[in-house]
């Protein structure tokens, strides 16, 4: 029998090597490779002493099967990430940055689930069972039948959740403080928590126990320790929110049972989190209306829900070399291409000014759909007009210049017109889809019209604003919220695409 031999192995990415070098070729980090030894993990020891297989039965694929039913914790927003709940059996791998409220988020679930008669194991590897007690009794829960532990060992951990009564619903904070007496290697190390992840998985799939396992995170926001641990679990949540608002989003980077593209949006409260039926007024509840330019209302949609959010942008002149970009909430490289787009196609002269956008609330948006309202906001601010209040912007913009359709146009509208909004701007759409009631649809087919549309408001509250009827750019610096002299708006008038036409102007 051939020796064990000892690996090296990259405690960012997993990737082992024969010998020790500074840099992982993987991923690489510096100064992230240990020697490990090369232990089989939990459950190798008949693989060590080379036994047999046994061989087991083969099914048929049409073979019928009885489903049971999903363990619902009774809170809406975690049971609709999870898909209407946890399927039994099932292993979900849950990361956020810490004190974000996972598990404040995960001890709620288990009160829930335990007074509905089921047994539930809350498992803590970072707290005493003091600790975690104290939390329930600030969060209400005290009198909740939930049986905890602090325990770190997965052989007693395993043996403890197998003996009594079945187990419903078990919670394991965190999988870094978990290890096995068959991996020769410290806590926290790759070869721990892929071994201890191992084990926990195959006690869920043999029980039928709903597993939720807490990862750490690392600085940039991936979960902390090797990849294959998020591909051995059936889901990975991640729960994400800033520390200066109070609301929490918890989505599904990966879901064997449901949809990926669901958010759960909570409020972190003084007794914990709850959970938010309406994020749309949760976004909007700051909003002034009838404010200063530069402000437009972006109707999204994140998986079947929609939602509405403010899209702040502000151009002003740089004192700078090099003219800054910063973007809050929103992908950079996009902000670019639709300020390319503008310049290119929508005659806007950009490139000597600063520019600054924000999603307000803290809402990170990666929906395509945003780019019509983003240019909306920044042709608003570098003219000086104020965006109708009662308006929403969504649709794609392409690098012709046009403005492309997206998908759930119904299901923006609607929510648009629930919310009081009585307009929409929004591309042709391919097919009829029926607009919802009391949203009145304006078509922009291209970044041009948009343009134009905003510019021609623009001088058409100068012209009421100043008196003289001229809506020049270089006219009172007073009228309609305009810019003097030397504003950017000035690089918006006069240009090919607001002298072409004065199209849609019963949008006002």
């Amino acid at each position: 029998m051939a020796r064990l031999r000892s690996s090296y192995v990259c405690q960012n990415c997993g990737a082992v090597t024969q010998r020790w070098q500074g840099k992982c070729e993987s991923c690489g980090e510096w100064n992230t490779i240990i020697e490990e030894a090369a232990a089989l993990g939990v459950g190798g020891a008949s693989a060590r002493r080379g036994a047999a297989g046994r061989p087991f039965p083969l099914e048929d694929l049409a073979g019928a099967s009885r489903p049971e039913p999903r363990v619902a914790t009774g809170i809406g927003e975690l049971d609709r990430v999870a898909g209407g709940g946890f399927v039994p059996g099932s292993a979900t791998l849950i990361g956020g940055e810490p004190g974000i409220g996972k598990s404040t988020l995960l001890i709620q679930a288990c009160a829930a689930v335990a007074r509905s008669g089921a047994r539930v194991v809350y498992v803590s590897g970072e707290e005493s069972t003091a600790q975690v007690r104290l939390r329930a009794a600030r969060l209400g829960l005290a009198s909740a039948p939930v049986q905890l532990a602090a325990q770190t060992l997965v052989e007693d951990i395993v043996a403890t959740l197998a003996s009594g009564d079945a187990t419903k619903f078990v919670v394991i904070d965190s999988i870094q403080t978990m290890w096995s007496d068959a991996i020769e290697s410290a806590p926290g190390t790759v070869s721990q928590v892929r071994g201890s992840a191992q084990a926990l998985i195959r006690f869920a799939k043999a029980s039928g126990a709903a597993l939720l396992i807490v990862g750490h995170v690392t600085k940039d926001g991936q979960i902390a320790g090797p990849r294959v641990v998020e591909h051995m679990v059936d889901a990975v949540f991640s729960f994400e929110g800033d520390g200066a608002h109070a609301f929490r989003l918890l989505r599904a980077a990966k879901n064997r049972f449901g949809a990926t593209d669901e958010v759960g949006v909570f409020e972190m409260t003084g007794s914990g989190l709850a959970e938010v039926p309406n994020p749309s007024a949760l976004f909007l509840s700051g909003r002034d209306v009838g404010a200063a330019p530069g402000a437009s209302v972006f109707a999204g949609v994140e998986g079947a829900r929609p939602l509405l959010v403010e899209i702040q942008a502000l151009v002003a002149p740089t004192s700078l070399g090099t003219p800054r970009r910063a973007v809050v909430g929103w992908e950079p490289n996009r902000l670019a291409m639709v300020l390319a787009v503008l310049e290119s196609h929508g005659g806007l002269k950009l490139g000597p000014f600063d520019i600054y956008l924000n999603v307000a609330g803290g809402l990170r948006v990666a929906e395509p759909a945003a780019d019509l309202a983003a240019a909306a906001a920044l042709v608003s601010s570098v003219t000086g007009a104020t965006l109708p209040h009662d308006a929403v912007y969504f649709g794609e913009i392409a690098l012709s210049g046009s403005v492309r359709p997206v998908a759930h146009t119904t299901l923006r509208l609607k929510e648009a017109a629930k919310l009081g909004f009585a307009r929409a701007f929004a591309p042709p759409a391919p097919r009829a889809e029926g607009d919802a009631p009391g949203a009145g649809v304006t078509t922009i087919g291209s970044v041009a019209s948009l343009v134009a549309l905003i510019a021609a408001s623009a001088v058409e509250a100068r012209s009421g604003g100043d008196g003289s009827g001229k809506g020049a750019p270089g006219g009172s610096k007073s009228g309609g919220g305009g810019a003097g002299e030397g504003a950017p708006a000035a690089a918006a008038y006069g240009t090919k695409p607001t002298a072409r036409a004065r199209t849609p102007a019963s949008a006002g």
